[in-house]
């Protein structure tokens, strides 16, 4: 049974529990299994989608779509996730990142949020990359087994399906 399968019938089986409390004393409550506590089970499903402005960063989803991941510099300094503007002040200077890095850490992620479900297990990991700069990203392996500490990986910019966007991965080399 896939996660998402799971989830749903996880709601399905509270849903029947708070309707039932409902009948009996009126509120829809389920017990919480952990702590034995009455809660309140709100039977409304919510459905969330989200806009946010990325304009002052709009450079950093232009170069994907060009094969580049991107950061930006103030001065010395390198930030990576992009930030458009210098910590005290004044406007980055975007600087492209190197492919090359080498693997710190990683972890394989089971028990996904909801909207992840469809997923497969997944790995997630950091990678310290030729400039210095830490990046945490999927890694695009099945065989967590073979990664290690120190190994090689490339940045690449990859296109995430299903739903067909665009985004950056690690790969190991």
């Amino acid at each position: 049974m896939s996660q998402r399968a799971e989830i749903e019938a996880w709601y399905r089986k509270m849903e029947e529990f708070a309707e039932e409390m409902k009948r009996s004393v009126g509120i829809p409550a389920i017990i919480d299994p952990r702590t034995g506590a009455t809660m309140w089970y709100d039977q409304r499903e919510l459905k969330l989608r989200y806009t946010l402005s990325i304009e002052r960063v709009k450079r950093f989803f232009e170069a994907l779509g060009e094969g580049k991941v991107l950061a930006t510099r103030c001065g010395e300094t390198i930030m990576f996730p992009p930030q458009a503007d210098c910590p005290g002040g004044g406007e980055a200077e975007w600087v492209e990142m190197p492919p090359e890095g080498e693997l710190i850490t990683w972890t394989v992620i089971n028990v996904k949020p909801y909207t992840f479900s469809h997923y497969d297990d997944y790995v997630v990991g950091v990678a310290r990359m030729a400039n210095g700069v830490n990046v945490l990203a999927w890694i695009r392996s099945r065989e967590a087994a073979s990664l290690r500490p120190g190994m090689k990986v490339r940045l690449k910019v990859v296109r995430r399906e299903p739903e067909g966007y665009l985004t950056y991965e690690l790969e190991p080399e």
